[in-house]
């Protein structure tokens, strides 16, 4: 954290500014989130959180021996179809809690030995989240922040928040916008996704891990999909012409759940060829693989 706690104060201020006809992701939904949920993400003015707590199913350099502090936040900016935590991201499964709360979740997982805050889907809770670091930062928090997100960000939110991540991993899911208006209900995913990345990249540059833990930088992941519905090779391509030193985790764990058994192309795991091919893609471009 570089940033001076009247400087937060003063991005958290231009952050809820946005939230009056919110344009905080790129739906840019124009809902006044201080008196209705009507936009994309059904979220108003306080965090929603379904859980918390020490994560180990993190990449290595993110759990360590203490583990992830990972905060699950309720509601989402994408509709995946696919969605593997569904119950949250769409089904509103959490709880609305207050800003202060929510800061005392991060000191108590700093206090629980993590190595880091995880804040997973923050992009619509973005300007409660500034806030809450405000009060934990204020309060002892010295552990790095990172913005686990679906990669379809705003580049007028990243430039707020400049100075306040310290990690960004975000989701790299598609390679083509038809197939992420199909399955995930978004529209030019793939040039707001590159975007976003390149932005990211510029705050934070390449990864860097000392003594075996992320401490800044950027990785992606990239989700394997069955019959190539992300399009891998193509999402690896835009990956490495934003950078060849940002690393990707290729992940090969997709499985139909929600509502993919509705989509024939997507309702079965992937194949070890499929796979294989992402690999491969990912070597010829110099990417560095991590897990």
């Amino acid at each position: 954290m570089k940033l001076s706690i009247s400087e937060l104060k003063l991005r958290a201020d231009k952050l809820y500014e946005l939230l009056e006809s919110c344009t905080l992701c790129p739906r840019n939904c124009r809902v006044n989130r201080f008196t209705s949920k009507d936009g994309a993400c059904r979220t108003g003015v306080k965090p929603i959180v379904s859980s918390f707590g020490p994560h180990f199913g993190e990449e290595s350099f993110l759990v360590g021996v203490g583990g992830s502090g990972t905060i699950f936040f309720t509601n989402c900016n994408l509709s995946c179809v696919f969605c593997q935590n569904w119950t949250i991201s769409q089904m509103h499964e959490g709880e609305e809690i207050e800003v202060k709360d929510l800061a005392s979740i991060m000191l108590k997982l700093q206090r629980m030995n993590c190595h880091n805050i995880n804040l997973v889907s923050p992009t619509h809770q973005v300007p409660m989240i500034v806030e809450a670091i405000i009060y934990a930062l204020e309060s002892g928090l010295r552990i790095p922040i990172v913005y686990n997100c679906g990669g379809y960000e705003s580049i007028q939110t990243l430039k707020l928040l400049e100075g306040v991540i310290d990690i960004y991993m975000p989701d790299f899911k598609y390679g083509d916008d038809e197939k992420a208006l199909k399955y995930s209900k978004v529209t030019n995913y793939t040039t707001i996704a590159k975007s976003s990345l390149e932005e990211m990249f510029r705050q934070v540059g390449p990864l860097k891990i000392e003594h075996g833990i992320a401490t800044r930088g950027v990785f992606v992941r990239h989700l394997v999909m069955p019959n190539d519905a992300s399009s891998s090779e193509r999402v690896l391509e835009l990956i490495a012409s934003v950078s060849v030193e940002i690393p990707v985790n290729i992940m090969a764990q997709y499985y139909p759940a929600f509502k993919a058994h509705n989509h024939p192309e997507i309702s079965r795991r992937i194949t070890h060829d499929e796979l294989t091919r992402a690999l491969k893609k990912a070597r010829e471009l110099g990417l560095k693989i991590v897990s």
